[in-house]
């Protein structure tokens, strides 16, 4: 672009540029609208406060490409790709089942799928703190539930806080699969509740290895309670939409990653 923008005229050029790519990049918006990546990031900053954009590391996303909430309040095309990459991730995540033995499901709506998608024919024990999870399992043949007390987080619906923490301190199970809110190279895992995080935190520590089902909406999120570092993670499973850049340094950051 030859001309300056107005900044009501750049911030419509980002907001449209966002909306056709799902994703926008500070130093690659820059770079195109011949601004400095500072006045990026306050573009960015007022359209979040307008409701429009949720900035992300390195960049942002349009509030309709953001993961849908738990009461499945999307609209109907984010919803029904958001479903279809659920089942990808969560049919690809029974691969890392063991043949026999215990199993962390944490909360989420793919680890809900993966509970459905659970072999018959595997004696399991299954420990949740996810109602849902414990829902689809209780009467399933051949799994052994756990269900973690604690305060029930309405939002997910899951227990939290300190009676759920210990429930988890003294086991150690096979496989832990879990779902976070935001994951990020630098800072991780991190969670929009702290007593969530809390609990995902005693989850991680009791699992010899960890499965992280994301889709490529919480990349490069970060919500506001840290649960571990990517280190502690031992796969992530995510779909194709996932950017390659991001996938790079998260596996730099430790994990393998898995598209489905």
């Amino acid at each position: 672009m030859n001309a300056e923008l107005y900044a009501p005229e750049r911030h419509q050029e980002i907001l449209t540029r966002a909306r056709e790519r799902g994703r926008i990049n500070v130093r690659r918006l820059a770079q195109a609208l011949e601004v400095t990546p500072e006045t990026i990031r306050r573009d960015l900053a007022t359209l979040e406060r307008h409701g429009v954009l949720r900035r992300v590391h390195g960049g942002a996303m349009p509030v309709e490409r953001t993961w849908p909430s738990p009461a499945g309040t999307a609209p109907g095309d984010e919803r029904d790709a958001s479903s279809a990459s659920r089942e990808r991730i969560a049919r690809a995540a029974l691969a890392e089942l063991p043949a026999t033995g215990a199993v962390i499901l944490g909360a989420g709506a793919t680890t809900v799928r993966l509970a459905e998608l659970l072999p018959q024919d595997r004696d399991l024990t299954v420990v949740t703190p996810s109602l849902r999870v414990a829902l689809v399992v209780a009467t399933r043949p051949g799994i052994h539930l756990h269900v973690l007390g604690g305060r029930v987080l309405g939002r997910s619906p899951a227990t939290v806080g300190p009676w759920a923490a210990r429930d988890v301190d003294d086991m150690l199970v096979d496989v832990a699969f879990l779902e976070v809110d935001g994951i990020t190279p630098d800072l991780g895992l991190t969670s929009a509740d702290p007593e969530e995080a809390q609990v995902k935190r005693c989850l991680l520590a009791a699992a010899r290895r960890t499965v992280v089902l994301a889709e490529h909406g919480g990349f490069g999120r970060e919500a506001s309670a840290h649960v571990a570092a990517l280190d502690a993670v031992d796969t992530v499973i995510s779909d194709t939409e996932l950017d390659s850049e991001l996938a790079e340094a998260i596996t730099a950051a430790g994990p393998r990653i898995e598209l489905a």
